[in-house]
């Protein structure tokens, strides 16, 4: 009797064990649903990646503005007006000045004068609205450009959705954080051909498919490691350049990888973005079936 009540225990430990371990795969699951759900809701809305449909890089001067293609900074087909107005670069400083009987907007704000426009170097951007369309001031190193979005663009209207490999908790590992004594200034290449120049607090090392990799990230300004990176996929599944992951700061020198949150940058979704490049030694030599796969235009 005593054998059997014994035996009983065994079998319910091992049930509950059981329950427990396919309820916590089935939260996880459920995290990383629900994350690429919000990725793919982000990317879709009226301000996100999909909706960028110019970049036009300014000269010293005046710059017009206008849609066609004798203009300087070119509008979608969505605007009708011809011309739209102008765009003077100055010693580092560019100012706006819309065309006399057309309407435009400043954080909801008709526009009648001549206004200064702020970049995204250190935060929020004057933007300019007309119809479905919005452009605003961008910094890249020393060059100064014009970065249009359009609600109703194209890619926005025929995108297809985002595509994932299977969830595989395999590819959340645990990666062992070796600190610089100082952040190191890093020069990391980027799709314009220049190079951007970033932070990195140290190394990450860890063990994935049987091989020891290495990768150094970057740091946010929120704190978050920021990684750049390619693998054996980006030959044939994956996006080609490469793919971006974000981990939260390391604790007790370890942070989490979770390579099923793997995801595009956004020059897999537009030709207009200014993406960085994974620097030299982040690219693997481990195939990582995880995360984000190449987006089918």
């Amino acid at each position: 009797m005593k054998h059997m009540k014994w035996n009983s225990r065994i079998f319910l430990a091992l049930v509950l064990g059981f329950l427990t371990t396919a309820r916590a795969e089935t939260d996880y699951v459920k995290t990383i649903e629900k994350w690429r759900s919000d990725q793919e809701a982000d990317l879709k809305k009226e301000t996100g990646w999909l909706t960028v449909a110019g970049l036009f890089w300014l000269k010293e001067g005046i710059n017009t503005v206008g849609a066609g293609p004798d203009f300087d900074v070119r509008l979608t087909d969505n605007f009708k007006k011809g011309k739209f107005g102008e765009i003077e670069l100055k010693n580092g400083t560019a100012s706006f000045k819309v065309e006399d009987g057309v309407e435009a907007q400043s954080d909801d704000k008709s526009i009648t004068t001549t206004i200064q426009l702020v970049s995204d170097e250190k935060g929020k951007p004057t933007q300019i609205r007309t119809g479905s369309q919005t452009f605003y001031l961008i910094k890249r190193e020393e060059r100064f450009g014009i970065r249009l979005k359009d609600s109703q663009s194209k890619a926005r209207l025929a995108f297809k959705g985002q595509h994932w490999f299977p969830i595989d908790e395999s590819y959340k590992v645990t990666a062992r954080f070796e600190a610089f004594p100082e952040p190191k200034e890093v020069m990391v290449p980027n799709v314009l051909g220049g190079k951007f120049k970033m932070k990195s607090p140290g190394l990450l090392k860890f063990a994935l498919k049987g091989k020891e990799c290495s990768l150094q990230p970057v740091e946010e300004e929120d704190g978050k490691l920021f990684i750049i990176f390619g693998d054996k996929s980006n030959l044939n599944e994956t996006y080609k350049s490469g793919r971006f992951l974000y981990a939260d700061q390391a604790v007790n020198g370890e942070a989490i990888l979770d390579f099923n949150k793997a995801e595009n940058p956004p020059c897999a979704f537009t030709p207009y973005a200014t993406c960085p490049l994974p620097p030299p030694g982040n690219g693997l030599e481990v195939e990582i079936k995880a995360g984000e796969k190449r987006y089918d235009h």
